[in-house]
């Protein structure tokens, strides 16, 4: 197998980007953040005072931003008509905003053609991460992967990156994004039935990087 396309998904606090993005790197694959794309027409359509509680203004809109996602695992880059939008799609306005976004029909049709157009054309393969690679995405990736972890442990990891913000208030935001994602109508959070599950609880994060390293050298040598 000279390419392998790996899907890991899974909630937020997983560990799913830190993972992917050394997983990359470690096996010289592409790197796809399909978050991070969601992220951006929702920043799009904050900056351009569509009301992303409106469904239709959102699908109507959907197809006006030009996003272009940089795949090198060590520098990850994203850009939305042009400029730089690596900060911010990071704010806390669009991170409670953007499952709004990313419910929209349109808007998941729309970025998951993106996202396949990436992965297709990735020379050496790559690794996507987001909530429905495995199942919608690239539903016949080489491995699928689906990370889990308790709630306490998800807060207590985004409280860090975050720089001090409050773990209890972290914890029930990360329910209340895992309900509405695991709820949604297209597409929802979910693991694939073939996928490998990896609760990452009580593992370092190098111990999960190297359980998934493992994970795709063990499918490589089986393709051969």
């Amino acid at each position: 197998m000279e390419s392998v396309i790996v899907a890991i998904d899974g909630p937020s606090g997983t560990g799913k980007s830190s993972t992917s993005k050394a997983v990359a790197a470690k096996l010289g694959l592409s790197y796809l953040d399909t978050g991070a794309q969601y992220r951006a027409i929702t920043w799009w359509m904050i900056s351009n005072g569509v009301d992303v509680t409106d469904a239709e203004a959102v699908a109507n809109a959907a197809s006006k931003p030009v996003i272009v996602s940089g795949t090198d695992p060590g520098r990850p880059t994203i850009t939305v008509d042009g400029a730089d939008a690596a900060g911010p799609i990071r704010t806390e306005e669009v991170t409670s905003k953007v499952s709004a976004v990313s419910a929209v029909p349109e808007v998941r049709s729309l970025i998951t053609e993106l996202q396949r157009s990436i992965a297709r054309s990735a020379e050496h393969g790559i690794v996507v991460e987001g909530r429905d690679i495995g199942t919608t995405v690239l539903p016949d990736a080489d491995l699928k992967i689906f990370l889990t972890a308790s709630p306490e442990a998800r807060a207590a990891r985004r409280s860090g990156e975050l720089k001090g913000a409050d773990v209890h208030a972290t914890k029930e935001a990360l329910i209340k994004r895992d309900a509405a994602d695991s709820s949604r109508k297209t597409s929802p959070l979910a693991k694939a039935g073939d996928a490998v599950e990896v609760d990452t609880t009580d593992l370092t994060l190098d111990q999960v990087i190297e359980c998934v390293v493992t994970l795709v050298d063990e499918k490589r040598t089986a393709a051969k």
